[in-house]
């Protein structure tokens, strides 16, 4: 799913049955960089964030209390696409 439409459907409170791997692409767009891997958990950092985001997959699919947290951080420190202006 394009990191776009993720994030509008996240904008709607739809947090079920997202794929983990779409919740990565959105992280990345919106300027978090994978730090690294242990196990599961995948260990992501934002240059203008404080505190590092950790995420974990269930059977391939995010976790929606994770894709909340995303979406209040990128409202809380106004992160945007890295394709928007």
């Amino acid at each position: 799913m394009d990191p776009a439409e993720l994030i509008a459907r996240l904008g709607r409170r739809e947090f079920d049955n997202v794929a983990f791997r779409d919740m990565q692409r959105l992280a990345e767009a919106l300027g978090y960089r994978l730090e690294r891997v242990r196990g599961s958990h995948h260990m992501y950092r934002h240059p203008e964030v404080p505190i590092p985001m950790n995420v974990q997959p269930v059977r391939g699919q995010a976790k929606p209390y994770q894709l909340r947290e995303l979406l209040r951080r990128s409202e809380q420190y106004h992160l945007r696409l890295e394709h928007e202006p």
